[in-house]
């Protein structure tokens, strides 16, 4: 599936946040639970006590967690790993991300996102941080999990391999 393409431009009327991505959490104990699973913010802010607004440089990655319940139970089960873009950048749009990202990885319902959850974890395992796995990585699990595949390990060969090819590309 093809996600429309737009073009980040300024986000905020605050001059060092406008190149930032802007996701809105929220946390209302077992009703919504918006979190990030990983990454690291390099802005928050509070909004009140339920809600708060996190922002990502451009080129960072993180893991962006949807969960809502209603009396009947899950309505929405939801973990996209997403990529900031800079200003001007090309971009795919996402519910509660402003202006949105490169998203490498989306997985609804929730044992998809249960198992998208336990790959993060096996990531973490040997010490590597999600973030900083190969984005092509995330890609990889996103198209094995659609086909109904197991995804290959994040080994630590694949991680020297990307990041020797990521200096490279510098």
């Amino acid at each position: 599936m093809t996600l429309p393409v737009q073009h980040a431009s300024v986000l905020t009327s605050e001059g060092e946040h406008d190149a930032l991505t802007l996701v809105e959490l929220t946390w209302r104990e077992k009703r919504i639970e918006y979190w990030i699973r990983f990454g690291q913010p390099s802005y928050e802010q509070v909004l009140d006590r339920h809600r708060r607004l996190v922002g990502f440089a451009p080129g960072a990655i993180f893991a962006f967690v949807r969960w809502a319940a209603n009396d009947h139970g899950t309505v929405l089960s939801r973990i996209d790993i997403v990529r900031a873009v800079g200003r001007g950048g090309p971009f795919q749009t996402l519910p509660f991300v402003r202006p949105g990202g490169d998203i490498l990885l989306r997985a609804d319902s929730w044992p998809k996102v249960a198992h998208v959850l336990e790959i993060i974890d096996a990531v973490e395992a040997p010490g590597t941080a999600p973030e900083l796995a190969s984005p092509d990585y995330w890609r990889h699990v996103h198209h094995r999990i659609a086909a109904s595949m197991e995804p290959h390990a994040y080994t630590a060969e694949r991680h020297a391999a990307w990041l020797k090819r990521r200096s490279i590309d510098r």
